[in-house]
């Protein structure tokens, strides 16, 4: 009876963490669909430099978000309990999505955005937590590969929902009300999902600080490598793969609404392949495996970005393998900061590192923005720029620890 109740427990814990992060994906995956039509429409404006400028900011704000909001609820996850912070996260990125269906100017989009990724940047590191603490040790690969695949079929939803229904200039305030839905999952998270026994044993063994901790002098260095090595991937997705549906958008004049959709689409399938062969892949040692995924993203972003000029089939064939290469990062995270941090504090540091990660992705969306103003409205030579992000990826990992084959730190 016991066995059978763990199980439904590490189910529940399981189905809450995806739920939520494919939500999360969902969320994300919005905006990247409606930004060039709701900017057009706030700026009056056809063209891309204006619209690159602010697509810089409102990502920046929204990483800046992401980030406080990493910190903030990892920290109340480390507090009062990973569940009831999930449950809190998921309220706040649903209801501020839902707002932006009342903008009606680039800074109200800007202001909703970074309101939204508060609850979006404590979904991660809560929802990792939660699953790493609750399954056995065995699992803990396969789980790191359903996580970082979970947003990407959130946004495969949101580009499938796009394609069928395409969005316009006059069109795109509706599927902002699809992203207030989730809200409706903080019901199940709170009356459904157990706690992490783990966690609760550890908050009753000890008053719990989790900053004092995390910055004591044993933590720091990992600290600094975990926040080096999410940065990377976060700098390289929101520097430049993100800002691929707008490309297509671009490619085709706007006069095919669908095609940003369709490279929505084929990002996340790619994505959702990344993740688990991200994880299956760090079984063979986390430093080999984090080199070879830089190493390999940045040739076919190069591939991409220096070769392709029109949208076809080649487009669409790279896109699939660039969203495959660049989200493998996202199954091997999971796996990896869970393996650097003790119970007490593992929550907080996945959310300060991840999210400090989105900090300085913040600097290059605004960087992105402002090379996509210098070249004149190309994000092809913006991505070649940016991308070259993943080569500094490729070394600083062989400074980082090899955790493969040890148990989570208590």
């Amino acid at each position: 009876m016991a066995t059978t109740k763990t199980s439904t427990a590490q189910w529940l814990t399981l189905s809450a963490a995806f739920l939520g992060w494919m939500l999360d994906g969902l969320e994300q995956g919005l905006f990247p669909l409606i930004a060039r039509p709701a900017l057009q429409e706030m700026l009056s404006v056809q063209g891309d430099r204006e619209v690159g400028l602010w697509m810089g900011w409102l990502t920046a704000f929204f990483l800046l978000g992401a980030a406080a909001g990493g910190a903030a609820f990892g920290w109340l996850g480390d507090k009062i309990g990973r569940v009831k912070a999930m449950g809190l996260s998921i309220l706040a990125y649903s209801l501020f999505t839902g707002a932006c269906y009342f903008a009606t100017a680039p800074w109200h989009l800007a202001a909703f955005r970074f309101l939204a990724a508060l609850g979006m940047g404590g979904q991660w590191s809560l929802g990792v937590a939660l699953v790493m603490e609750t399954w056995p040790e065995r699992h803990r690969p396969i789980l790191a590969g359903a996580i970082g695949a979970a947003a990407n079929v959130g946004f495969l939803l949101i580009g499938a929902i796009a394609y069928l229904f395409p969005i316009s200039a006059g069109s795109w305030r509706w599927i902002m009300l699809v992203g207030a839905a989730p809200a409706l999952l903080t019901f199940f998270i709170q009356f459904y999902v157990p706690e992490s026994k783990r966690w609760q044993q550890s908050a009753a063994a000890a008053s719990v600080r989790p900053f004092h901790l995390l910055f004591a002098a044993g933590m720091r260095k990992r600290l600094a490598i975990a926040i080096t090595l999410s940065s990377v991937v976060l700098i390289g997705t929101w520097g430049s793969v993100q800002w691929m549906p707008l490309w297509a958008d671009r490619l085709t004049g706007g006069t095919d609404p669908a095609a940003k959709a369709m490279t929505s689409m084929i990002l996340s399938c790619g994505a959702i392949l990344g993740g688990f062969l991200g994880s299956f892949l760090a079984k063979f040692g986390r430093r080999p495996s984090y080199c070879l995924f830089c190493l390999v993203t940045y040739g076919l972003c190069w591939v991409l970005f220096h070769q392709v000029t029109t949208y076809g089939a080649a487009f669409i064939i790279l896109c699939f393998f660039v969203g495959a290469f660049s989200c493998t990062f996202y199954g091997w995270l999971p796996l990896y900061l869970p393996e650097l941090f003790p119970t007490n504090i593992r929550a907080t540091a996945q959310g300060v590192s991840y999210n400090s990660g989105r900090i300085l992705a913040a600097a290059g969306a605004i960087g992105a923005g402002q090379l996509v103003s210098y070249y004149e409205g190309s994000y092809a030579r913006m991505g070649l720029a940016i991308t070259v992000i993943y080569l500094l990826g490729a070394i600083v990992i062989w400074a980082a620890p090899e955790t493969k084959g040890r148990p989570l730190p208590d």
